[in-house]
């Protein structure tokens, strides 16, 4: 047994013990079933455990069977061995870490992590631009990369910088190497490199030069001058996708400006920074060579309306960019018009000028209507960081996560998923909070409560289409460093394919929120059943090494 001394008012101490975790009933039931009385639990018993409690193949559960940490155990596990064992986030995760959706698809059928202003340190007015945070989104697996290319001021050489501010820039070269260099590190799935073009054509030759000789072989050149159809992220692997707006081969005129067919779309044909402001007047392009490097053309002739735009019959595949807002206003004025739209083509929403200090908006606005690229700021923290985090834990962390079906397929009728309807219940999970532990060996003993331990409660969330979303909470759980709950949760899912679990554990104490102690977010449909041990992560999403909650998962 351990203790910690505390002095409170400096009048007199008071002695909190400490004591070892211990197995909760169901694991010393699950024990006791297993190893059929006896006081060890064998490797084939263990194997039989894992397949008809856990829910794992043969294969994986003989892989794991396998562990060192289990072979070391030679007459078996014992009732601690075996709580031990389920508490091994590596061996007993929640979700699978290896890629395992099917990769063949064309590109428009995944969700892909996706960052905004990609160069910028901190907020987006005047802080630093940098490769460094381009280096660390693509070793923590994100896919899609934003540079916004302007001319230095001699108009000789192109800078990377947020336009319009007072962030100093960083030059193209040094984030295009850096990218070179770190974008497979994580994930060998292709990295897109969306550039914010405000270059003339001949800086815009010199990038067609600069991007040819750094990524040499590595960047895909679509052989067609426009596609019919995207490869699949299989057919990409290793390799770096240029998306940006081909250079215009003519002088703007007043044709070319995007006019309102509806007057109830006068909002969304308004010019959003950044994206959608007018092309300024250039020479006829002297660049055919950045043009024939683009593999994914973006910048959609939107004159005739958004909404024209979306259900435009055009056999050819594109990219279209919208800001938060104007997704929202386009969801409710015809969702599923876009999500028909983004079963050929890929949508691109991206944050709102407003966001200075890096926040996002909430991306579940952009799944559910099929949007692959939600573009994030990375560079900060929050509650939407963390959503999206979790979404991308899918799939091994690869970056790519298939879209559920239901967003691809089409109706008898040409219907769509409609993200307005509230559908049956489809399925019910059933969530059990067990226990914590790892917060005495990863904060220090006054971080939490300067004269004793800390009262820890778990927030469950369900995070997805309206009609799911839900909250629940454990009681609190006072002067525990190792809480013990014990409690189950219920939440009836309509759409589970796009179903997010957040969880977060915090201190109770005065102010309405308490302490922050942890949290994480996993995607329903790769929720492995059974007791799992899952790690929790600060609030800038990096894992603790110790904190973990003991949970059991169960559908119906």
């Amino acid at each position: 047994m351990g203790s910690y001394n505390y002095r409170v008012l400096g009048v007199f101490n008071r002695k909190f013990k400490m004591s070892e975790p211990q197995a909760p009933p169901d694991v010393r039931a699950a024990f006791t079933q297993y190893a059929d009385g006896a006081d060890h639990i064998t490797a084939e018993q263990l194997h039989k455990f894992l397949v008809e409690h856990q829910g794992c193949t043969a294969a994986h559960a003989e892989a794991i069977v396998a562990k060192p940490f289990l072979r070391r155990h030679d007459i078996g596990l014992t009732l601690h061995d075996f709580f031990d064992f389920l508490f091994q986030d590596d061996l007993n995760a929640p979700i699978n870490s290896q890629v395992h959706h099917d990769m063949s698809a064309p590109m428009q059928h995944y969700f892909i992590y996706t960052g905004h202003n990609s160069y910028l340190i901190g907020n987006q007015l005047n802080s630093e631009c940098s490769e460094i945070p381009i280096i660390k989104a693509l070793e923590n697996g994100v896919r899609g990369i934003e540079l916004d290319l302007w001319p230095n001021s001699a108009k000789d050489n192109i800078h990377v910088l947020h336009g319009r501010t007072l962030t100093p820039p960083v030059a193209l070269m040094k984030c295009l190497e850096s990218i070179k260099k770190h974008a497979f590190v994580k994930s060998p799935y292709p990295v897109i490199i969306t550039l914010e073009d405000h270059l003339t054509p001949l800086l815009q030759a010199k990038v067609a030069e600069m991007v040819t000789h750094v990524f040499g072989d590595m960047l895909y050149v679509p052989d067609l001058d426009c596609l019919e159809e995207f490869p699949s992220p299989n057919d990409l692997k290793h390799k770096i996708i240029l998306s940006t707006k081909p250079p215009k081969e003519y002088l703007n005129n007043k044709d070319d400006e995007t006019t309102p067919a509806d007057p109830q779309e006068k909002y969304l044909s308004e010019s959003d920074e950044e994206e959608e402001e007018k092309d300024e007047v250039q020479e006829k392009s002297k660049a055919p060579e950045y043009k024939r490097l683009i593999g994914i053309r973006a910048g959609i002739n939107a004159k005739k309306g958004l909404r024209h735009t979306l259900i435009d019959g055009s056999n050819k595949v594109s990219r279209l960019s919208l800001s938060e807002q104007r997704l929202e206003r386009a969801a409710e004025l015809y969702g599923t018009d876009v999500v028909r739209f983004t079963q050929k083509n890929i949508l691109r929403v991206f944050p709102k000028g407003m966001r200075v200090t890096s926040s996002n908006f909430k991306p579940m606005i952009g799944w559910m209507h099929g949007a692959q690229m939600v573009a994030f700021n990375m560079q900060g923290y929050g509650k939407s960081l963390q959503i999206m985090n979790g979404l991308f834990r899918s799939n091994g962390g690869c970056g790519y996560v298939k879209k559920p079906d239901l967003l691809m397929k089409k109706g008898a009728n040409n219907e769509v998923f409609d993200p307005k309807l509230t559908l049956p219940i489809k399925k019910t999970l059933k969530v059990t909070v067990y226990m914590g532990d790892g917060w005495r060996h990863d904060f220090s003993p006054t971080h939490f409560d300067a004269y004793s331990p800390p009262d820890f409660y778990t927030k469950v969330h369900i995070i997805g289409v309206p009609a799911d979303a839900a909250k629940e909470k454990t009681r609190i759980k006072k002067d525990e460093w190792i809480p013990y709950w014990n409690e189950e949760f219920v939440f009836r899912l309509r759409v589970p394919e796009l179903a997010l679990l957040k969880i977060e554990v915090r201190d109770h104490d005065r102010s309405e929120k308490g302490d922050f102690g942890g949290q994480t977010c996993l995607p329903v449909s790769e929720l492995r059943t059974g007791i799992r041990a899952v790690s929790l992560y600060d609030r800038k999403g990096r894992k603790y090494k110790s904190v973990r909650l003991l949970m059991r998962f169960q559908f119906e």
